[in-house]
């Protein structure tokens, strides 16, 4: 850690929370602890309330400058910023593979993430459109605009500790926002790393203090004060179905905003039609990427019942080679869950597994000795159960996949949806109708459905979020800008005379 800390100038022990440059905090300190090998890799002082308020008043003022400068000029600064990341690339992976237990491919793959979103939004900054429309009364010309909301805050999670800031941050910086970032307490040393970089971009443009923000601190002190603040009008949140309901409720009562990236429980359909080579390929990074800890992991593996034994052969065979290690070493697949506490509710769901007659078919193990003395390393585990088992209703944030077994396309597709989560799924099939019934209305019920394609690894082009109890929200693509701005109605009256809508007359005469 020694040379890329001071490769990021990082010192070993850090404040939590700033608008530029760092304050003074008066929080209780976070160890950063590596689930690589249990070693403190940081110190940070995390902010109290008043340091809250003294960030968030820095961003609500900061607002009313930067919401005047023209979105092209924001958006070249955003370029900027995408820039920075490129030249810290290797060393912020590494980070995250340090600080989280992401492989390095996979954690220099979240800077590449946040580099195409920042490019992404370079080009979104000259395309923040309106329509024009015709009204029904002449000589008046009608159109709708699109205005920045003000200070927008944003939630993240351990798992990907800068990417999901960079999806909502650099959308909303080109829509004209400032962003005060909460992340998570178990990835701090990320959030300060990215957000250094990010400052010094803006110092160089002479941008006021105060646009993008950073507040490190506990729920009580920090996230609930963010939730209730009626100057941040909109909230945007990636974390568990509790805490999205938690979110979602507090912000809906001051009548404010919210965009919630929550839990999913996402599944693969194989049918006998399916190429399964592609297809073991796909299920193997879905299930065991990230350690089984992504929002989009393959939890679920639907498999019609005449090829389901081959299949499941190969998944085990392909899971025994699977090297499990230090993130860090090009050869190791799987690195370690976040912490004991993540491993812990893994134990809990393979005993909940057993207690309703499922089958453990590999893996689950927690190791131990050497560099596993941590308690934080597993196998990945593959277990066949029944649909409707009620462990399977649930997203365990583990490297564990559920082979389920089926005879139908109309059934394959009924398991699929029967959970309470809605974010991604796939097919694989070779067969263009059952392709096409599964994104149908009648098929797939998620935000994200691809066909010949695993769950995990969307693209920042289109817009990202899923349904039901995965909370409805949409980051990154497509339209998902109009979220961070207000939409604006407007009608010009050039006839002189003063017609009213509907027909309406309404004399004084």
């Amino acid at each position: 850690m020694g040379s890329i800390s001071e490769r990021l100038r990082i010192s070993k022990t850090l404040d939590g929370a700033g608008s530029g440059c760092f304050i003074k905090c008066t929080g209780p300190v976070i160890n950063s602890i590596s689930p690589v090998n249990g070693a403190v890799i940081g110190t940070t002082r995390s902010a109290g309330k008043k340091d809250y308020e003294k960030v968030t008043e820095k961003a609500f003022m900061a607002f009313k400058a930067w919401s005047l400068i023209p979105a092209p000029k924001r958006g070249d600064i955003v370029r900027q910023i995408g820039d920075a990341f490129r030249t810290h690339k290797k060393d912020l992976g590494e980070l995250i593979s340090m600080e989280v237990g992401k492989i390095r491919a996979e954690g220099e793959g979240e800077v590449q993430e946040m580099i195409d979103m920042a490019d992404f939004a370079t080009g979104q900054s000259r395309m923040l459109y309106g329509l024009s429309m015709h009204s029904e009364r002449p000589d008046h010309r009608m159109y709708e605009q699109w205005h920045p909301l003000g200070p927008v805050g944003v939630i993240t999670a351990f798992n990907f500790p800068m990417a999901v800031w960079a999806w909502n941050a650099m959308i909303a910086l080109i829509a004209g926002n400032t962003v005060i970032w909460n992340p998570s307490s178990k990835a701090p040393l990320s959030a300060i790393a990215a957000t250094k970089i990010a400052w010094d971009v803006l110092k160089r443009n002479d941008v006021p203090e105060g646009v993008l923000n950073l507040v490190i601190g506990s729920r009580k002190d920090i996230g609930e004060n963010l939730l209730r603040d009626r100057r941040v009008p909109l909230i945007s949140a990636t974390g568990s179905v509790e805490m999205g309901r938690h979110i979602a409720k507090t912000v809906a009562e001051r009548l404010g905003r919210s965009i919630l990236e929550l839990g999913g429980n996402n599944a693969v359909i194989v049918t006998p039609k399916a190429d399964l080579e592609t297809a073991l390929r796909a299920i193997l990074f879905g299930a065991v990427g990230t350690a089984g800890q992504r929002c989009t992991t393959t939890r679920r593996l639907i498999v019609h019942k005449d090829i389901a034994k081959k299949l499941t052969d190969a998944l085990v065979k392909a899971y025994r080679k699977i090297r499990i290690g230090n993130p860090l070493d090009e050869h190791v697949l799987m690195g370690p869950l976040i912490d004991r506490e993540a491993v812990n509710a893994m134990q809990k769901a393979l005993k909940k597994i057993k207690e309703h007659k499922g089958r453990i078919l590999y893996g689950g193990k927690v190791l131990s000795g050497g560099i596993y003395n941590t308690g934080t390393y597993v196998t990945p585990c593959i277990c066949e159960v029944k649909h409707d088992t009620p462990v399977v209703m649930e997203e365990t944030f583990a490297p564990l996949l559920y082979i389920i077994r089926y005879s139908t396309i109309e059934e394959a597709v009924k398991y699929h949806n029967a959970v309470p989560q809605g974010l991604s799924s796939g097919i694989f099939t070779n067969d263009l109708k059952e392709a096409e019934f599964f994104l149908s209305n009648r098929g797939s019920d998620c935000g994200i459905a691809n066909v010949n394609i695993g769950t995990s690894g969307a693209e920042i082009g289109g817009a990202f979020g899923g349904e039901k109890d995965t909370g409805g929200g949409r980051e990154a693509g497509s339209d998902a800008w109009k979220a961070y701005m207000r939409r604006q109605t407007c009608t010009v009256n050039w006839s002189g005379k003063l017609p009213l809508s509907q027909g309406i007359t309404f004399g004084m005469d």
